[in-house]
């Protein structure tokens, strides 16, 4: 029996219920994976991980773009569009303390942002779109990224390969624990913020605690900029303006009694457009300029530009939103707002149209409740459940055989 959607005739297959059945698979994996987390840019054995679970399916033409990371085809031989999902698979410098039973077995080493989650829903994905390869056209791409956490980040690198050559689309989602488990939020247009850092140093002159005088005291100097720098937003920015300036990192002195010869402060820039990039760039510069001067010291300045906003497009977020409905039901979906974290898909989004969604992994019932890149962080996997569900709705409708 077929059905029509967007007036395309496709099977009548309930995506939830194909979830489901993919559902403990995908748990197992995500554990598996949390168990044994790698920092960006080292994701060799769960590369390796990645790239045997998707040889286990048959039927996918698998490539390593880069040393650690992996991309899955699943060419249908009807012509048609190519549509790429992105999932990455990196951790980060955390000690977990999440008390887990599958807690990560690598000392300072965690998955404290969901991407063993990611990870997992994709290769669920991938296995239930193959079960529906008859019922397709064009290609699907399956991406396994990594180093998103790390500036360049990796998509640049899986562009520069070649993975998103003739990519029609691309849609990737993020399990995020401030959204409570059960609900989906689809913006569209600008939605993450453009994440740069800066470092700054503070240049005195060091000496003896007990005769300040004959220094020139970097630490005192510092504080004096933490403070100015929050000008850079309350009186240099337009209140309608979203633009974040963050000092998050001090480092300086080694004891009691000595004053320092430099400080070093660092933090970050979150913006969604250039010009309020630049703009905030040059204040700062100005304004230590202008503090260390004041007081007799130097400094030196260094500012990162991190990736680019992530912008939906606004088409393309229809139809996701349009197959959440379909799959999780109307209630499921969401309004989310812009937030200012950043994200290397935002890379993608230059080279095709491009959503990334957010699935709700937060809940008391679980303990799910603590932030992203936090020692406590985990997810309520049901969301993993959701996520799959979604992905393979939004491939049904945009690869559904004529």
């Amino acid at each position: 029996m077929l059905v029509r959607w967007n007036g395309v005739a496709a099977p009548t297959v309930d995506p939830r219920s194909l979830a489901g059945a993919a559902f403990a698979d995908a748990v197992s994996w995500r554990r598996e994976l949390h168990r044994r987390p790698e920092l960006s840019f080292q994701e060799h054995e769960t590369a390796r991980f990645v790239e045997e679970t998707l040889g286990s399916f048959g039927g996918l033409e698998l490539s390593r773009p880069t040393e650690t990371s992996v991309m899955a085809r699943l060419v249908t031989g009807r012509a048609g569009p190519v549509l790429a999902l992105r999932a990455d698979i990196d951790a980060l410098p955390i000690t977990e303390e999440s008390g887990l039973p599958f807690a990560s077995e690598r000392e300072g080493v965690m998955h404290a942002c969901g991407h063993d989650g990611h990870t997992a829903e994709l290769l669920a994905v991938a296995r239930l779109l193959l079960g529906l390869r008859d019922s397709l056209r064009g290609e699907v791409r399956f991406i396994f990224q990594h180093a998103e956490e790390l500036l360049p980040g990796g998509a640049r690198d899986l562009i520069a390969a070649g993975a998103l050559a003739d990519v029609d689309a691309i849609v990737g989602c993020h399990l995020i624990t401030p959204l409570d488990v059960g609900k989906v939020g689809v913006p569209s247009g600008p939605f993450m913020a453009s994440p740069d850092t800066f470092s700054i140093v503070i240049e005195g002159r060091g000496g003896h605690a007990a005769f300040p005088h004959e220094s020139v005291d970097p630490i005192a100097i510092a504080a004096q900029v933490v403070v100015a720098l929050q000008h850079v937003v309350a009186r240099e920015t337009d209140p309608n303006e979203r633009l974040v300036v963050t000092v998050s990192r001090i480092s300086g002195g080694s004891a009691d009694n000595i004053i320092p010869e430099s400080v070093e402060l660092g933090g970050t820039v979150r913006t969604f457009n250039t010009e309020a990039r630049e703009r905030a760039r040059t204040a700062i510069e100005r304004i230590v300029a202008g503090v260390t001067q004041a007081h007799a010291a130097g400094y030196r300045f260094d500012y990162v530009e991190g990736y680019l906003p992530v912008d939906n497009d606004p088409e393309l977020a229809t139809r996701v939103a349009a197959a959440v409905e379909r799959a999780l039901g109307a209630d499921a979906l969401t309004e989310i707002a812009p937030i200012m974290g950043g994200d290397d898909f935002s890379a993608y989004q230059r080279e095709a149209p491009g959503v990334y969604f957010m699935v709700g992994a937060g809940s008391d019932e679980t303990g799910a409740t603590f932030p992203h890149h936090h020692p406590r962080f985990t997810i309520d996997e049901r969301a993993m459940e959701n996520a799959i569900a979604v992905f393979v709705e939004v491939a049904r409708d945009l690869l559904a055989r004529e």
